[in-house]
């Protein structure tokens, strides 16, 4: 029997440095003050670090594999029909205008989409018609070609409860009295600025905003952007490239990989949340430099998530800061999923550790989980941020944020730092907290094995076999419960899930009810895979409901 992979650490840890005129150091090499092998260290955390990944029983990863192996052979035999006329659904063909064109997408390549994918995509691209809250209504589709297109049927499912929207803190909301400001923004600035921030697109909202993240944050300045992605993948360019070497975690978000691979510069990858695997590579690359040359490398840079949107995972940021101290790299950490959504006043990781924020080098967020808006931002040193504003390519070429999201972001900021004079936004960061431990806490007692760490509100629970991933989505929507589903190649081949993203906003009545149909479909599909014991049932009737009506 396998056991599952549970970590423990207790310790706190700061650091300091001077970064040069682009935020960033030049040099790197070992820092004899700083002594860490890696591994986890009592002396590095304040409180427990616990996460869990419990491996699946042997019978399952063959059967999982045996049931991809089952459809792709069937896909093969369904492709021979087609070729041949003897297949009734022939949407997977070229339209007979194109035949003298060269085909878009390669036969071959196609093959996932065609004969496996198209069998569950209806249980993604679900249209929604209503504010993504807690609860939101569904527009009825219907197909008929396999999945290939839909029609509507005129029906709207009402209030499906929404476990997989990234509404951490339940700011994505429709309150008249709340978005009173919003609407007089768009009513003073209009919903767009048509112009980068450069040249037409700077306007004083946008300033305040930036005061207020670096406020929040505990930096000397921060910039915003109009998009999250494009936040990593146009920034990192900007600061590492040829001669630089980018250390990242092998579940790092595309838009981070996209923006290591822009970059130019040297990548390489380290196995997640491995510190012994992190610090041979800080190691070898220090002692060893630029391949051919062996040259030092210019810098350095380490790409890490605070949460870890698919694994629900939390960057063990003490010991990394440790190794980056260590070896004189720098730390780019992406706090998308983190900010607002974990740390005692909801600062993020940086915070959930006790660490102080001028120990990360670049400091990364965006808003469009927890503030119910859209955009990024870029914080940590005004150096490293006045660098930022002349060399980023988000800040040159990509237009501004618009007024009313800058509005909405303003508002929800003041909201959880109590500036509006309420204690709502703390109310709501507790009131997420209450509601990630009792939901995973039920989970465990029923027998489901979920990943991550005790504290992030992105709780995937393991499915692993393809058959059941279409049926879990489609059964939980019968029961008015929409839910994300992944698979492979998103995930790894044995580990299909479901991801379920808690909300502030979400009631007890509404977790109960995700609970009961998720016991229910545990059975139904076989799906309590979990060998560990069963912890006490009196800790899931612990009170987590908490007054949000400050």
């Amino acid at each position: 029997m396998a056991e599952p992979r549970i970590s423990h650490c207790n310790g706190t840890h700061s650091g300091h440095r001077e970064p040069l005129k682009n935020g960033l150091h030049k040099k790197n090499g070992l820092c004899k003050a700083a002594q860490h092998n890696g591994t986890a260290n009592d002396t590095l955390y304040k409180k427990p670090f616990l996460e869990s990944f419990e491996e699946a029983p042997m019978y399952v990863a063959v059967l999982t594999y045996i049931g991809f192996g089952v459809v792709t052979l069937f896909g093969y035999l369904r492709d021979f029909m087609r070729a041949w006329g003897l297949e009734k659904c022939h949407m997977a063909e070229e339209r007979k205008e194109q035949k003298d064109f060269v085909p878009l997408y390669q036969d071959f390549e196609n093959f996932y989409t065609r004969n496996l994918y198209m069998r569950v995509r209806d249980s993604w691209n679900r249209p929604i018609c209503s504010v993504p809250g807690p609860q939101f209504d569904l527009m009825e589709r219907v197909t008929d070609d396999y999945n290939w297109t839909y029609r509507f049927t005129g029906r709207v499912i009402k209030d499906v409860v929404n476990m997989g929207s990234y509404n951490y803190l339940g700011f994505a909301e429709n309150d008249p009295e709340s978005l009173v400001l919003v609407k007089d923004t768009i009513q003073s600035y209009g919903v767009g600025v048509c112009s980068t921030r450069q040249e037409m697109g700077h306007l004083d909202n946008h300033k305040e905003l930036e005061d207020l993240v670096a406020e929040f944050l505990g930096v000397e300045e921060a910039m915003v952007f109009s998009m999250g992605f494009a936040t990593n993948s146009m920034n990192i360019p900007a600061l590492v490239g040829k001669g630089c070497l980018i250390l990242s975690d092998e579940l790092n978000h595309t838009s981070l990989i996209l923006g290591a691979r822009l970059s130019g510069a040297t990548i390489r990858i380290f196995k997640h949340n491995n510190m012994q695997n992190l610090e041979k590579l800080l190691r070898d690359a220090v002692v060893n430099g630029q391949p051919r040359t062996h040259r030092a490398w210019k810098k350095i840079l380490i790409l890490v998530e605070g949460i870890y949107s698919m694994e629900g995972s939390i960057a063990r940021l003490p010991e990394i800061v440790a190794l980056k101290q260590k070896y004189k790299a720098y730390l780019y950490l992406d706090e998308a999923h983190s900010i607002g959504a974990v740390g005692a006043t909801g600062r993020g990781v940086v915070e959930y550790f006790g660490m102080e924020p001028t120990d990360i080098d670049v400091l990364m967020g965006t808003f469009t989980k927890s503030f119910g808006a859209a955009g990024g931002y870029i914080a940590g040193r005004k150096t490293l941020v006045d660098y930022l504003r002349t060399h980023s390519h988000n800040a040159v070429y990509a237009a501004s944020m618009p007024p009313p999201v800058t509005e909405q972001i303003i508002r929800v900021l003041k909201c959880i730092m109590g500036l509006d004079g309420t204690l709502i936004g703390l109310k709501r960061v507790q009131q997420l907290g209450a509601n990630t431990r009792y939901f995973r806490q039920r989970l465990r007692d029923m027998g489901f094995i979920t990943y991550g760490n005790e504290d992030s509100p992105v709780i995937p629970v393991l499915l692993y076999m393809p058959g059941k991933v279409g049926a879990f989505a489609r059964h939980m929507l019968e029961k008015k419960i929409g839910v994300v589903v992944v698979g492979f190649p998103a995930t790894p081949i044995t580990e299909a899930r479901a991801r379920f993203c808690i909300s502030a906003a979400h009631t007890k009545e509404m977790l109960d009810k995700v609970i009961d149909a998720l016991d229910e479909m545990g059975e139904f599909l076989q799906l309590k895979y979990s060998r560990l014991s069963r912890s006490a049932r009196s800790a899931a009737d612990e009170k987590t409901n908490l007054d949000l009506d400050a």
